[in-house]
């Protein structure tokens, strides 16, 4: 039986590229005996002295004792062949994502190493439950996922396949916990938790782009400095590059039968194909100076005379001192006047339809986000009729004291409300489909793509209920079915629960 704690444990890997490097690094640190190989001869021992390198850079930083930095490389041993693997407790792949060569690769272990060594896939994609379907014991294979950087993404997906034996995962778990890491426990699903859960930030990004609502140096702006995320979807695109991202889109929204959720736009697919990549080469959706984004510089607010604002009674106070602060007059009266702005704070409506169900002028009417708060960058959102001198003056009200604002199109649910909505509302679904705990979905998105929070005390801080409005209200503007709420969503905000509260 597996023994995640015995102090003799040996770990094999197999294939010594970035991942497996990391991988033999972070067990050598843990104390673990590694036995590495690689297809390609003289690649184990290259591997292994590039680990003792970065060891001893550990070191000579002061980040690690030099002596544990010795001790942990010679743990480290170079097999020559697959039988420099027999006897080692746990096996672990990461070679090339292909199928046919995993199962290849597990089927000739078999035949080498012990009867209790477990069997594991780093496949970042594959199904864990095809792989071992090539095994004599599909029961001792398992997904074993990390992230790279190996030693510094703290981070592991345990995966269990259809026929994994049930007691491995938390044994795995508990290695995982040794080797000073989390682990998350996922579905053997297309895109396992980490990428299934990051879905809705750059589908729902592009959504907006091909709807014309805003230009990608604006969307990136609203999510860093008004939702908090540390870098803007299209900035992601052009790090990771489009052949990396593509694909990876279109396997999971295959991989799901077409779920709306993640449909892609044709936009990604015509930019690969005019190899517009990102830094890779080609050129991205920014340009790039000394390998930092060079975002166009942010016109100038408008200059404009102070006139009197009235505000929606659903921005509630925050709009209301908005507006006193910026030392602008305030039209307080039940109904506007007919010379005032109308700010107007919708939930999950454009502008339009905040101005029609209100039965205000649409002319002077501009929509601003208020889910975030509004002591950040501010999105102002127009409608087709308004009035460019009402636009001119709004903008110029929201700037005042030097606040940043973003002027977008009319779209229900601005971009800020339209995405994070999306997130949350996507990791609500894994958990109604019980292919994630909620507190693993959260630290899943935490640690593995750095998002704020995680997307379900995310959702909770921002109230369920708002964003289920959020969603209701995307739903009924569009008809499409990318909107709807999940069940575990709607219900919990509908009680008053908590979405992290487990049924």
């Amino acid at each position: 039986m597996f023994d995640p704690q015995r102090p003799d444990l040996a770990i094999g890997i197999v294939g010594a590229g970035t991942m497996g490097r990391g991988i033999a690094q972070l067990a050598a640190m843990s104390g673990l005996r590694v036995r590495l190989h690689d297809a390609r001869p003289g690649a184990a021992a290259e591997a292994r002295a590039a680990v003792a390198a970065a060891l001893d850079a550990l070191a000579a930083k002061g980040r690690l004792p030099p002596a544990d930095a010795a001790a942990a490389a010679a743990r480290i041993e170079a097999a020559a062949g697959l039988e420099g693997l027999a006897g080692c407790h746990l096996a672990v792949e990461a070679i090339v994502e292909d199928l046919a060569a995993k199962r290849s690769l597990f089927a000739a272990l078999e035949g080498i190493v012990g009867p209790d060594c477990v069997l594991a896939t780093n496949t970042s994609s594959l199904s864990v439950t095809a792989i071992a379907a090539a095994c004599a014991r599909p029961e001792r294979v398992t997904g074993l996922h990390f992230f790279n950087p190996v030693p510094l993404m703290r981070l592991v997906e345990v995966i269990p396949g259809e026929r994994t034996d049930p007691a491995l995962p938390d044994r795995l778990a508990a290695l995982v916990g040794r080797l000073g890491h989390r682990a998350v426990r996922a579905a053997d699903t297309p895109g396992f938790l980490v990428n299934h859960a990051g879905r809705g930030f750059g589908t729902e990004a592009l959504r907006i782009l091909q709807e014309g609502v805003a230009d990608p140096p604006t969307i990136d702006r609203i999510l860093c400095e008004a939702a908090g995320f540390r870098m803007g979807p299209f900035a992601l695109f052009d790090l990771v590059g489009l052949d990396v991202t593509l694909p990876v889109m279109e396997a999971v929204f295959d991989g799901f039968y077409g779920e709306p959720r993640f449909r892609p736009t044709p936009l990604l697919r015509r930019r690969l194909a005019a190899g517009l990549l990102g830094h890779k080469g080609g050129g991205g959706f920014h340009g790039y100076v000394d390998g930092r984004p060079k975002l166009p510089p942010e016109p100038p607010p408008p200059p404009a005379a102070p006139r009197p604002v009235w505000c929606d009674p659903a921005g509630g106070e925050g709009l209301a001192a908005l507006v006193a602060g910026s030392g602008w007059p305030r039209d307080e009266g039940t109904t506007p006047g007919p010379d005032s702005l109308l700010l107007l704070a919708p939930l999950g409506e454009d502008c339009t339809t905040a101005a029609l169900r209100l039965g205000v002028d649409p002319a002077r009417s501009l929509a601003v986000d208020t889910l975030f708060g509004l002591g950040g960058r501010l999105t102002l959102m127009r409608n087709p009729a308004t009035d460019t001198t009402c636009a001119a003056a709004t903008h110029a009200l929201l700037a005042a004291g030097g606040r940043p604002v973003s002027v977008i199109a009319d779209s229900p649910g601005f971009v800020a409300q339209r995405v994070v909505a999306t997130i949350v509302n996507i990791a609500c679904e894994i958990a109604q489909q019980r292919l994630a705990a909620p507190a693993d979905i959260d630290a899943a998105v935490r640690l593995g793509l750095g998002y704020p929070q995680g997307p379900l005390e995310w959702g909770d801080a921002l109230g369920p209920a708002r964003l289920l409005a959020v969603l209701t209200g995307l739903h009924a503007a569009t008809g499409d079915p990318r909107y709807r709420p999940s069940p575990w969503l709607s219900r919990r905000a509908r009680l008053g629960l908590s979405l992290l509260r487990e049924e």
